[in-house]
């Protein structure tokens, strides 16, 4: 396996920045996945990996030794693709027996270990088979049993679940975790798939526009971004980032658009004091803001109208209006609300993220 590290690196196409300045290290045996909007530089910084790009400037480590001036077949890498690249003229066993067929392994050891991947991939009864008889997702599994084939030192996957149905993608998810897991292969993974990000990676890093935004665990993504593009982007519904401003030394926080004011606490106060800022974002998850019975008017709490309902079984996604603002909400199931009704609700004050509304970086 391999550490691979990736110092100040750089990719221009005609005078545009793709890739800008991107510092990343991916532990020995790391599941990282990259994640972010099309054309952020993810897919760009996957090639120059592999070797199919050559950087602009900065340096690609794999191992102990760089690899800019390394060809892409002597990197140690294997590759596995969105459209799956298999060779449609060859069965499925040639398709995987192809590169230690180029390597001159014996016949033997090809056979024995041909069989052990396909039992483990559950494919075994399709090696006769070619490409086009088989579904998306066998054709991952072959993909992808052609990659361990090689025994590589890391793993690099370009949004190789994109093609499939919702089912089959839940399934591979569940299949490549448990290769890594068996093979414990350094790997990075590529996707514009928040579901795929969250679930699949031991860390996270998040691009956008060239630029590495955060780069964490799941859950500390998601709790805690860095900036209101990393809020934004990671979570489904959204987080709700809303206009507010300071008073009283940084002990209250006033949302303007939603008419109502929160207590902070002592880190936060200190942080917004020290950040010298009247005019910020004030940030909370759908599951952060809740119903709550009508009476007096209490901190966080905010009167609105239901705009849309969407019941998905266990749960119940609701969006608010309040003012200006539409505001999304996870109510409990069969929560009972419809269209065009009025409902009251409570803002989770000692969850609420402040960003500075400026620069868009995390303040408290």
């Amino acid at each position: 396996m391999a550490r691979i590290v990736l110092e100040h690196l750089q990719k221009e196409f005609r005078g545009s920045l793709a890739v800008d300045d991107l510092d990343l290290e991916v532990a020995d045996g790391e599941f990282m996945i990259i994640v972010g909007p099309s054309g952020c530089g993810k897919t760009t910084t996957l090639r120059m990996l592999a070797g199919f790009e050559a950087p602009s400037s900065g340096r690609i480590w794999i191992g102990d030794r760089v690899v800019n001036d390394v060809a892409p077949k002597d990197r140690d890498v294997a590759m596995v693709f969105q459209n799956y690249a298999l060779f449609p003229h060859m069965t499925i066993r040639k398709n995987l027996s192809f590169g230690m067929r180029v390597r001159g392994e014996s016949k033997s050891t090809i056979e024995r270990q041909v069989g052990e991947v396909a039992d483990m991939l559950g494919i075994t009864s399709l090696l006769d088979r070619r490409p086009a008889q088989l579904s998306g997702g066998e054709r991952q599994r072959v993909a992808l049993g052609r990659a361990l084939l090689r025994k590589p030192r890391a793993f690099l996957l370009d949004e190789p679940l994109s093609n499939l149905d919702a089912a089959l993608r839940a399934q591979m998810r569940l299949e490549l975790k448990r290769i890594h897991a068996q093979f414990g292969i350094t790997t990075v993974y590529v996707t514009h798939d928040q579901v795929e990000a969250m679930t699949m990676g031991d860390r996270i890093a998040l691009m956008n526009k060239g630029s590495l935004q955060q780069v964490a665990p799941p859950e500390v993504l998601y709790s805690e971004p860095a900036n209101v593009f990393v809020a934004g982007f990671v979570g489904s519904p959204k987080m709700n980032i809303v206009p507010g401003r300071v008073r009283l030394g940084a002990t209250m926080l006033v949302i303007s658009a939603l008419t109502c004011e929160i207590p902070v606490n002592g880190s936060v106060g200190a942080a917004l004091g020290a950040a010298g800022k009247d005019q910020v974002l004030v940030g909370f998850r759908p599951e952060e803001i809740g119903p709550c019975g009508a009476g007096k008017p209490g901190p966080g709490v905010v009167k609105g109208t239901v705009e849309l309902v969407e019941p998905l079984g266990s749960e119940t996604h609701v969006a608010v209006r309040v003012g200006a603002e539409l505001l999304s909400c996870k109510f409990p199931a069969r929560s009972g609300l419809a269209a065009g009704s009025d409902v009251h609700l409570v803002i989770d004050i000692e969850r609420v993220k402040v960003f500075d509304a400026d620069a868009g970086s995390r303040i408290g």
